[in-house]
């Protein structure tokens, strides 16, 4: 697995970038963004990254976000819950590290209301079968599409400001799945449809999300589908042979 957190920083009561009253510029230029006029609190991130990387954390990778004063950073691959430690982990250090500059970073999924972006903890994961079989990664999309609501009551507090289906969401009230779709729920990469193997990216979380239970929920909700599947075909055989066997004691009768 491998899973992102989106956050915000803050000076005071107001995201980095923003002015002392009204808004900046509308978001586009931001994301993944340079220069003075675009970025805001690279310092802080970088040593965020520099902070988990002598920690001996799995970070491997780090963004400038949509909105202004929001940024990313992923971790993994990693098996669970190995990387939900190293997210928890990770997360103190943001907050640790941006003691000494004055600036505090939010995981809460909608800082600021208005057509801004929201904060995610996007979920990339795969299974032995998925790595080898496009096919399985089919069945998993559609696996969690079977328990939407439970995923959806677990993955952060305040997720209903968040997916409104506007900000390159999905509702929360609805379930759907696509290819290289960032308005999807669950996300089918363009290259992993390509190549017919690969991984998956739920996109429900929070930034809030607690990792040890979406990592868990995934788990059950991919795994015991796949299991459940597996079952079914290895019964075919049996009930098969049960149905011979008993025509032909009907027909020695």
């Amino acid at each position: 697995m491998t899973s992102s957190s989106c956050y915000t920083l803050f000076r005071g009561s107001r995201p980095l970038g923003f002015p002392d009253s009204g808004f900046p510029a509308p978001q586009g230029g931001y994301y993944c963004g340079v220069g003075a006029d675009e970025v805001f609190g690279r310092e802080v991130v970088e040593a965020h990254l520099d902070a988990c990387l002598k920690a001996g954390l799995k970070i491997s990778g780090i963004n400038a976000e949509v909105m202004p004063g929001q940024w990313e950073f992923q971790v993994g691959p990693l098996g669970a819950p190995e990387v939900a430690d190293q997210l928890w982990l990770a997360r103190w250090l943001l907050y640790r590290v941006g003691e000494p500059f004055g600036i505090s970073a939010t995981l809460y999924p909608k800082p600021v209301r208005g057509d801004w972006n929201g904060a995610g903890a996007h979920t990339n994961f795969s299974t032995n079968e998925m790595r080898r079989d496009y096919d399985a990664c089919i069945a998993a999309a559609e696996a969690l599409g079977t328990r939407h609501d439970l995923h959806i009551a677990n993955y952060g507090f305040g997720i209903e400001e968040r997916l409104t289906g506007l900000h390159e969401t999905c509702s929360y009230k609805e379930f759907r799945y696509g290819v290289s779709d960032r308005g999807a729920s669950v996300r089918i990469p363009w290259q992993v449809a390509k190549d017919r193997q690969g991984y998956i990216e739920d996109r429900r979380p929070n930034a809030n999300a607690d990792p040890y239970v979406t990592t868990r929920l995934i788990l059950e909700t991919v795994c015991g589908a796949a299991g459940s599947e597996r079952t079914a075909r290895a019964k075919k055989p049996i009930a098969r042979a049960a149905k011979r066997s008993a025509r032909r004691e009907k027909v020695a009768s």
